[in-house]
C-alpha cells in the first residue's frame, strides 16, 4: 500500500537526522495517514479514503466530501477519488 493521500496527493519526503554534532542520516518525512469513511450527502452513501490529517481538517472546513470533491483538481486525486467526484457531479446535475 503506497503512503499516498487520497485527496491531496501528499506523499513522503526525504530530509536528514542532524545529531547533536550535525551528522547527517537520510530520513523520510511519511504523511499522517488514516483510513476514514467520508459520507456524501448527494449520494447518501460513505466512502472509504487513505487520507492525511490535514486532508480531513480540509474536508471537514469546506463544509464535506460534496463540497470538497467540488473544489478539488483532478490531478491531486486518486483514481477512487476520481470516480467518486464524477459520481456525485452527476448526482448533483439531475437534481
Amino acid at each position: 500500500m503506497s503512503r499516498v493521500c487520497d485527496l491531496t496527493a501528499k506523499g513522503p519526503m526525504t530530509g536528514n537526522n542532524v545529531s547533536h554534532a550535525k551528522n547527517r542520516t537520510k530520513r523520510r518525512f511519511l504523511p499522517n495517514l488514516n483510513d476514514v469513511t467520508l459520507m456524501s450527502e448527494t449520494l447518501g452513501r460513505g466512502f472509504k479514503f487513505r487520507i492525511s490529517a490535514a486532508a480531513l481538517r480540509t474536508v471537514d472546513h469546506r463544509g464535506g466530501l460534496d463540497a470538497f470533491m467540488a473544489k478539488a483538481k483532478d490531478a491531486e486525486l486518486s483514481s477512487k477519488a476520481l470516480k467518486v467526484k464524477k459520481d456525485i457531479a452527476k448526482a448533483q446535475a439531475e437534481a
